[in-house]
């Protein structure tokens, strides 16, 4: 299958639903499927949650230097996030990044967090593994 290609068997496509705090310092969001299936996240920076939230709204000026590097490094080397992969591992979630161009390029097992920032930045597909939207699951990233 190419990297590309819009059938994923293990995986359904999510929205950002909701996205807020927990409390000053801790990020928490919603993801909901097309047949309203959800999935909790929570345990990570209140930052990265102003930045998704800002992202949805179009707010898009103000990126961090380590999503600023990724952009530049993806137009020097030609390159377009096309897609992110969410999955749990080890109690955690963690995202598989999909890149294509010149070539075709996965990095993997990355923070879910950021992961998320950056496809609300790029307005890019966000997938989840099927087996965590049956039911409310909640977990570092």
């Amino acid at each position: 299958m190419k990297i590309d290609e819009k059938y994923e068997k293990d995986y359904e496509t999510v929205k950002v639903a909701e996205i807020g705090l927990v409390d000053p310092l801790t990020g928490a969001l919603v993801f909901k499927s097309d047949a309203g299936k959800e999935l909790h996240m929570t345990a990570f920076s209140s930052e990265t949650a102003h930045l998704i939230s800002d992202f949805l709204q179009g707010k898009r000026g103000v990126l961090p230097s380590v999503y600023k590097m990724i952009e530049q490094i993806c137009e020097e080397s030609e390159l377009l996030l096309v897609k992110v992969k969410i999955y749990e591992s080890g109690g955690i979630f963690r995202a598989n990044l999909y890149f294509t161009g010149r070539k075709e390029i996965v990095l993997r097992n990355f923070r879910a967090s950021d992961a998320i920032a950056l496809a609300t930045f790029y307005n890019i597909p966000i997938l989840v593994r099927k087996n965590l939207l049956q039911g409310n699951h909640s977990s570092k990233t």
